[in-house]
């Protein structure tokens, strides 16, 4: 199952040649400041299904975290993703850049420690105060890469 996404303003397209997995939350400060919100919802493909189509030349990163690097479209600043360094085989893309973000559903929440208190997260998801502690490339138990 192939799907597409795209930034803001369409100067940057991408595929995904699989079908996402690991769908969930994050309310982080990152994702708060990076999207302007409580947080953002990522969806996770290995990293060579996911394929820019169009406007390599306007994705800009930058290292968002210790362990992880975010991409974004230059001309309208859409977050498009994150690669973080514990799954280096694997990319994590922002769902609502998705064409039909519909088709993936939210299965948790990380980070629920640094959402604000008026967040209502009674939408019966798991949470966690941070990562999972049985995230792929993490020690058991580990939370914080």
């Amino acid at each position: 199952m192939m799907m597409n996404g795209r930034c803001a303003c369409g100067a940057v397209a991408y595929r995904l040649a699989s079908q996402p997995r690991d769908t969930g939350w994050c309310h982080c400060r990152v994702c708060q400041r990076v999207s302007g919100s409580i947080g953002m919802v990522f969806t996770t493909v290995p990293l060579r299904d996911f394929q820019i189509v169009q406007g390599a030349n306007q994705i800009g990163n930058f290292a968002s975290t210790s362990f992880g690097e975010r991409s974004f479209c230059r001309a309208c600043g859409s977050p498009l993703t994150i690669h973080v360094r514990h799954q280096p085989n694997e990319i994590d893309v922002a769902v609502g850049t998705l064409d039909s973000p519909e088709s993936v559903r939210p299965e948790f929440h990380l980070y629920v420690a640094a959402a604000p208190q008026w967040t209502d997260l009674d939408d019966g998801l798991p949470r966690y105060e941070a990562l999972r502690p049985n995230t792929r490339g993490l020690r058991a138990g580990q939370t914080e890469a």
